[in-house]
């Protein structure tokens, strides 16, 4: 599998600008690119697509949203490659299984196909969508996704705790999570990190440490590098 998986697109220097060098270097010779760009709500999906469209003109990637096409399914099958945006994980998931696309999407992945996620998009990509940071606005029939992955994603990762706030923190949902299943490992992803796969190698990339989680075991700090855990 080529998956690259970001924590977040947004940052001051632009849309994914942190991550153009990374994106250009996944996308290879490969033009052709079917964008899913359902985990918007608020944000318009022919928006969404032009606002991806622009991030990587410089690219050459050439982006088609696929809630434009007369067959999604056959879309994904025929792509070079595949872009999940960020936004509302709920939302994704539930327009993914409407319209079929999640063993159309696990099979062209599997198959070879490029995969791009950042943020819902990220967590697309793992077993389930339970360590996501959103707000459960609609039913998405189930929370099994594509299982690209033996592991979560937890995107936009940090333990911060604002002054004055009692909630739990990051490190304590992530708990909870693990508690519930404890087979599934949580990487912690934060902000201007992420993850590329290419075969059965995972590598870290990013300024920041990113953080392991274990069930019964203190999180453990990984810095850029090889994930020295497999990917499976």
């Amino acid at each position: 599998m080529n998956l690259l998986l970001l924590s977040n697109s947004t940052t001051d220097a632009g849309y994914l600008a942190h991550a153009q060098s990374a994106i250009a270097d996944w996308a290879g010779d490969r033009r052709r690119a079917v964008f899913l760009p359902f985990a918007g709500v608020t944000r318009d999906w022919d928006d969404y697509t032009a606002l991806v469209q622009g991030a990587l003109a410089d690219t050459g990637v050439e982006v088609t949203g696929l809630h434009r096409v007369d067959d999604p399914v056959r879309s994904v099958r025929d792509a070079q490659l595949i872009l999940v945006g960020g936004g509302n994980t709920f939302h994704l998931l539930h327009h993914c299984r409407r319209l079929g696309l999640l063993e159309a999407v696990r099979a062209a992945v599997r198959a070879g196909t490029p995969y791009l996620g950042w943020s819902a998009g990220s967590n697309l990509a793992c077993p389930t969508i339970c360590t996501t940071n959103d707000m459960p606005i609609v039913d998405p029939g189930g929370f099994d996704a594509l299982g690209l992955l033996g592991f979560q994603i937890n995107p936009h990762y940090t333990n911060a705790v604002p002054a004055g706030v009692r909630g739990e923190t990051r490190n304590q949902r992530i708990a909870e999570f693990m508690h519930v299943k404890p087979q599934l490992p949580v990487l912690g992803l934060p902000e201007g990190n992420w993850l590329q796969v290419a075969g059965e190698q995972g590598v870290l990339h990013g300024p920041h440490t990113s953080w392991w989680f274990r069930a019964g075991q203190e999180p453990q700090a990984l810095p850029a590098g090889p994930l020295p855990y497999p990917l499976a």
